[in-house]
């Protein structure tokens, strides 16, 4: 087995590390990586539908999606994740018993107990610490999953707040579960780093065959190449996500709008916009300026910033639209 630990904090890089490692080589893998502040969707999820986008936008955390199914998580600097990537049966491919057991046991020698959960979560004291998940790749797969040692908790419950009631879909939702960080639970102080080591150094131990492998110019390229084609783009993270319609209630200074909104692999494909509001000009012609754009905040105040909501909403602005519209 080749032991690997990433250089990079960056979400894009180490999610397409694991692509490419699952797609790329034919010896068994064990990936550990951390990342800066990031959401990270599952593969069948609606982005939009899973975060709070403007606590996301205004402290800068990235987007991503994962290969895999499965519910949204957070990460930074303070989660460690980690990957195992194998050969093996049709029939015994998926097996997440067997690729958490080397953790837990890992976390044993540390004085903690953890346990398996029924959504195969790993559990301490009956508070998660870790969400995990599986892909497949012919004979190939990828389980990972994330370990919270010293996460913001903060971040993590803010960032994770979901808009209920407005996206309208057939995506996977995510399912909230209490937290809890790995450090309040440890006797021995230990930062991060350390625990990382320690993780690594019980696989290396614990599993017969292993060598440390870095990354080589050739990986470098091919990983960052995967990153500017899929993983580093709007389509992906956001496009990917199923079809959906949207509808919200917004309020004005003249009454009511009532915004729904259909929207196909990112792309605003029907808008209506209705309600006891007065107007100066045909609402229509709004409904056709929002139509062919992204559902993206700042796509959406391209397309209007040479207009101006008020005369079409009167009492609504450009800016109040936009918020209204995620």
């Amino acid at each position: 087995m080749l032991c690997i630990q990433s250089n990079t904090h960056d979400p894009y890089f180490n999610l397409a590390s694991e692509e490419y490692l699952l797609k790329s080589f034919q010896d068994d893998l064990f990936l550990l990586y951390r990342n800066k502040p990031s959401i990270v969707v599952g593969k069948h999820q609606n982005t939009l539908a899973e975060l709070n986008l403007s606590y996301v936008l205004e402290n800068d955390i990235t987007v991503a999606r994962r290969i895999s199914g499965g519910g949204t998580v957070y990460h930074d600097l303070g989660n460690l994740n980690f990957a195992f990537i194998t050969t093996g049966e049709d029939g015994h491919l998926v097996d997440y018993r067997k690729y958490t057991r080397p953790l837990i046991n890992a976390m044993k020698m540390m004085g903690i107990s953890v346990v398996l959960g029924s959504r195969n979560e790993l559990l301490l004291n009956k508070l998660k610490i870790s969400g995990t998940a599986s892909h497949v790749h012919k004979q190939r797969v990828l389980h990972h999953g994330t370990l919270l040692f010293s996460s913001s908790m903060d971040h993590l419950s803010m960032a994770l707040i979901a808009p209920r009631g407005r996206f309208h879909d057939r995506a996977v939702r995510s399912i909230p579960s209490p937290v809890t960080n790995i450090i309040e639970h440890l006797d021995e102080k230990m930062e991060v780093a350390d625990f990382q080591e320690r993780i690594m150094e019980y696989i290396v131990k614990i599993i017969g065959g292993t060598s440390r492998y870095d990354y080589n110019d050739e990986d470098l390229r091919n990983i960052s190449s995967l990153v500017d084609r899929k993983y580093g783009t709007w389509e992906w993270n956001f496009g990917y996500s199923p079809r959906y319609e949207f509808r919200k209630m917004l309020t004005c200074t003249e009454g009511n709008v009532f915004l729904q909104m259909q929207v196909e692999r990112g792309v605003i494909r029907g808008v209506s916009l209705t309600g006891d509001f007065m107007s100066t000009r045909q609402v229509h012609s709004l409904e056709e300026k929002l139509m062919g754009v992204i559902h993206d905040p700042e796509a959406i105040r391209r397309r209007i910033s040479n207009i101006s909501v008020r005369d079409y909403i009167t009492g609504l602005d450009n800016e109040e639209l936009i918020s209204g519209m995620f």
